[in-house]
């Protein structure tokens, strides 16, 4: 009787902490600006859904993902600066491609007991012939920690409307190939919102981790016939105001099935949006992609690939009903690094032994602290050092236009003849240059750059913690394939 009692008694604690394990779904966008909700500031994109789930839980506005697709994918999954981050062969690619020994999210929560998939897009793969469609499957997220795979192995395309490029994607269900080449990204959404709620129904009695990583809105965009030529931002508006209401729908589902209270979802975009009315915004250049097809990051300065707050900082909002306190609203520093610490420790899940540049948040999330643990942010442009920020304070680098080793990113990188010191809270469109009255701040943020540097690296030298897999150098790789058709 006391053996069969303890062995209830052992059930039921193993019952209680799994039922305290949250699911967790991380929505993330492709190239969203950072006005573009109205919970941040958007006059013409009506997003209904989105702004209630600001209401419900936190918002927050001084979080930074990483200024380019691949790279913030890496960073979000691997919780480190993508230059900290192993790559096949030691290629430093622009579009980072982890190598399989490193450890993602997806890893870290199935070791945990949770179901995991990726819907959408993955974008940290590389090509392989042999494998299922060109892919190295060794990279692809089912040899990554997802259980279940739904999507594109890359991108949407890179022109404003699919017919301008011979480029088409594949989609994939886990390692096929299930349609060969897309011709139109109208049904996009809709299609992974099913998939997501599909998914999610089939796993309501274990935890669970889904990643719905959105093709849109990269160009090209597209819309359902629901929402087309509804938005008064146009053809982007359309696909905004559809990726709305896909959450509503997915939290709709969870309600429904008695999840909702179990669940922490968070929304934010993997980068600032893709401005670019003329390539590299020259004056007077080839028309490009037209403004109601890309987003708005104001009040911020700068864009998608730029190293100014428009290329990485983005929105960001996480709702957690009766764990995070509704309707805060905070201005500390939070990374889409900071997600992995942060969710392995909600879940009693293990890190991975490698060193980590993203910190444990979750007390900060729930309310149990005031202050955000990071203190600072560092912007990278691939291998390139070219900022950091610490508090309000942002230290700008000097560099010349298009710097080596940039790749296609360069052409939105401008020259910056010396150092520049931008007050953030007071100044977000950095408009006004505060180095030389305030000769100690840029001192103090010096000797961080220093110290990033030497442990993550920087385009002319190797950080003593960039972590190497394979034999032979670090070798950054530019190829005609890097560089953005004309």
């Amino acid at each position: 009787m006391r053996l069969l009692l303890f062995a209830t008694l052992a059930l039921l604690a193993v019952s209680a902490a799994r039922a305290r394990q949250p699911n967790v779904i991380v929505i993330f966008t492709d190239d969203q600006g950072y006005e573009d909700l109205g919970c941040f500031g958007s006059k013409r994109i009506k997003t209904p859904h989105l702004d209630q789930m600001a209401a419900e839980g936190m918002k927050l506005t001084n979080f930074y993902a990483q200024p380019v697709c691949g790279v913030s994918r890496a960073a979000l999954m691997t919780g480190c600066y993508p230059i900290r981050v192993g790559e096949p062969g030691n290629i430093k690619r622009l579009h980072t491609v982890p190598h399989p020994k490193e450890v993602t999210m997806a890893e870290v929560l199935r070791d945990a007991g949770y179901a995991t998939a990726l819907i959408g897009k993955w974008h940290l793969t590389e090509n392989k012939k042999g494998d299922p469609g060109g892919f190295d499957r060794s990279t692809m997220p089912n040899a990554q920690g997802f259980d279940h795979f739904y999507g594109t192995p890359l991108f949407n395309g890179y022109t404003v409307f699919v017919k301008d490029t011979k480029f088409r994607s594949p989609i994939f269900r886990n390692e096929e190939v299930l349609v060969q080449a897309v011709e139109s990204w109208d049904t996009i959404t809709r299609d992974y919102t099913r998939e997501a709620i599909t998914w999610i129904e089939k796993q309501r009695e274990q935890p669970f981790f889904l990643y719905l990583a959105h093709n849109l809105p990269h160009i090209p965009v597209g819309a359902s016939p629901e929402f087309k030529g509804k938005s008064a931002y146009g053809p982007y508006g359309d696909t905004i105001e559809e990726i709305d209401a896909s959450y509503g729908e997915i939290l709709a589902a969870l309600k429904r099935l008695d999840l909702d209270a179990d669940t922490l979802i968070v929304f934010t975009s993997d980068n600032g949006p893709w401005i670019e009315t003329t390539r590299g915004m020259k004056p007077g250049g080839k028309p490009f992609i037209p403004r109601d097809h890309s987003g708005s990051a104001a009040p911020l300065r700068g864009w998608k690939m730029s190293a100014w707050e428009g290329g990485c900082r983005v929105p960001f909002l996480i709702r957690w009903p009766g764990r995070i306190p509704a309707g805060r609203v905070s201005d500390d520093i939070l990374t889409t690094m900071d997600l992995l610490p942060t969710f392995a420790s909600l879940a009693g899940a293990r890190l991975p032994s490698a060193t980590l540049d993203g910190v444990d948040a979750s007390a900060f999330l729930t309310g149990k602290a005031d202050q955000s643990p990071r203190d600072e942010y560092l912007y990278y442009s691939g291998c390139l050092l070219t900022g950091v920020r610490s508090g309000k304070w942002k230290l700008v680098l000097p560099r010349p236009a298009n710097p080596p080793g940039t790749g296609w990113w360069g052409r939105m990188l401008e020259a910056i003849p010396e150092v520049r010191l931008y007050d953030l809270d007071a100044d977000p469109g950095e408009t006004t240059d505060q180095a030389g009255a305030h000769p100690g701040v840029v001192d103090a943020l010096q000797q961080r750059i220093t110290r990033a540097r030497r442990e993550l690296g920087d385009m002319d030298c190797v950080g003593s913690g960039a972590r190497f897999f394979d034999e032979g150098p670090r070798k950054p790789l530019i190829r005609r394939t890097d560089v953005a058709p004309k």
